[in-house]
C-alpha cells in the first residue's frame, strides 16, 4: 500500500517521541518529504487520526496528540512502541495485561470451548514443543498465536476475544524484534502442554493456574528490563 512508508516513519516518531505531542504537520511537508501525492498523505493522516495519534483542524493542520488520547491497543501502535526505545515498558505493560486476562480466558476455554478447539490446542502444544526444540522459532511462533487466539476465542467473553489482535501482536513482536531468547526454555513448553491438558479435560482451576505460571515464565525469560 502507497500509504504504508508514510504510516510506518510518521507512526514511529510519534511513539517514539521524536514527534512530540503539539507538533504540527502539514501535507505540503509530507508530499515532499516522502514524494507521495497528496491523496496518499490525507490517507496517512487519516489512518493516525483513527488511532488518536493525531487531529486534524482546518488552518492549523494536523497536531500530534499526548499519548493519553492514542489507541494503544491497536496492533500497529503496539509495533511502533516495541520497536522503539521505550520497548521495555511497552512489553511490561503488555505482560501484566496479560497476566490480568489470560488465565482467566484459559479457565473460562477449559468450561466452554468444543470439542474441536479442546483437541486443536493439545495439538499445537505438542507441535510447539517439536518446533521449539528444533530452534524453529519462526514456525514456533506462529502455531504459539494460534494457541493463545484459540483459548482467548474460546473463552466465551467478548472482552476476552477482543484481545486477540494484540496478544499476537506482543508474541510476534517480541520474537521479531529480538525481545526473546532464541529458543523457548523448557519449562515455557511443559506449560503450554499443562494449559492444553487441562483446558481439554475442562479442568478450569487447573488451566488458570497453569497458564498464570506460564505467563509468569514468560516474563522471566524476557530481555532484563
Amino acid at each position: 500500500m502507497l500509504h504504508s512508508g508514510v504510516l510506518d516513519a510518521i507512526g514511529r516518531e510519534i511513539t517514539g517521541g521524536e514527534l512530540p505531542a503539539g507538533h504540527v504537520l502539514t501535507l505540503d511537508m509530507l508530499e515532499e518529504r516522502f514524494g507521495v501525492s497528496r491523496t496518499v498523505a490525507r490517507e496517512s493522516m487519516r489512518i493516525l487520526q483513527s488511532m488518536g495519534l493525531v487531529t486534524s483542524r482546518r488552518r492549523v493542520g494536523i497536531t500530534v496528540q499526548p499519548r493519553e488520547t492514542w489507541n494503544v491497543f491497536d496492533p500497529r501502535v503496539i509495533w511502533w512502541r516495541l520497536a522503539g526505545d521505550g520497548c521495555e515498558a511497552q512489553l511490561r505493560s503488555l505482560t501484566e495485561l496479560r497476566i490480568a486476562v489470560e488465565p482467566l480466558a484459559a479457565a473460562a476455554a477449559a468450561r466452554n470451548a468444543s470439542g474441536d478447539v479442546r483437541a486443536r490446542v493439545v495439538e499445537l502444544s505438542k507441535t510447539m514443543r517439536v518446533k521449539g526444540e528444533a530452534g524453529e522459532l519462526g514456525e514456533f511462533l506462529e502455531f504459539d498465536v494460534e494457541f493463545h487466539t484459540a483459548l482467548l476465542n474460546a473463552s466465551g467473553n467478548e472482552m476476552f476475544e477482543a484481545l486477540a489482535d494484540v496478544v499476537a501482536a506482543v508474541l510476534r513482536g517480541r520474537t521479531q524484534l529480538g525481545l526473546m531468547p532464541h529458543q523457548p526454555v523448557p519449562e515455557a513448553l511443559a506449560l503450554h502442554e499443562r494449559v492444553a491438558d487441562a483446558v481439554a479435560n475442562a479442568r478450569s482451576e487447573d488451566a488458570e493456574d497453569a497458564m498464570r505460571e506460564l505467563l509468569a515464565e514468560v516474563r522471566r525469560a524476557m530481555v532484563p528490563w
